[in-house]
């Protein structure tokens, strides 16, 4: 709920014409409509959409099946 929040106060500032440079992994802070997401990897810096974010892709897929995505996790971890 804190995330979200803030994604409140930080659109009050946008309309005020405030402008923010954030580095996060939040796919929450992420969706805010009017950012623009930049994927710093390797290679040059780019623009990319938000659902082709891995932070959006890896916490959608664990919350649209927690119990598979347990599996792969608890699995993984028993054969290190």
């Amino acid at each position: 709920t804190r995330m979200m929040s803030l994604l409140v106060v930080l659109h009050h500032l946008v309309e005020k014409k405030s402008q923010f440079v954030i580095a996060t992994h939040s796919p929450l802070l992420m969706a805010y409509p009017q950012g623009e997401i930049l994927l710093l990897g390797e290679g040059p810096i780019r623009p990319v959409e938000y659902r082709e974010t891995e932070h959006y892709q890896i916490t959608k897929s664990f919350l649209d099946s927690p119990e598979r995505m347990l599996r792969i996790l608890l699995r993984q971890d028993e054969e290190e």
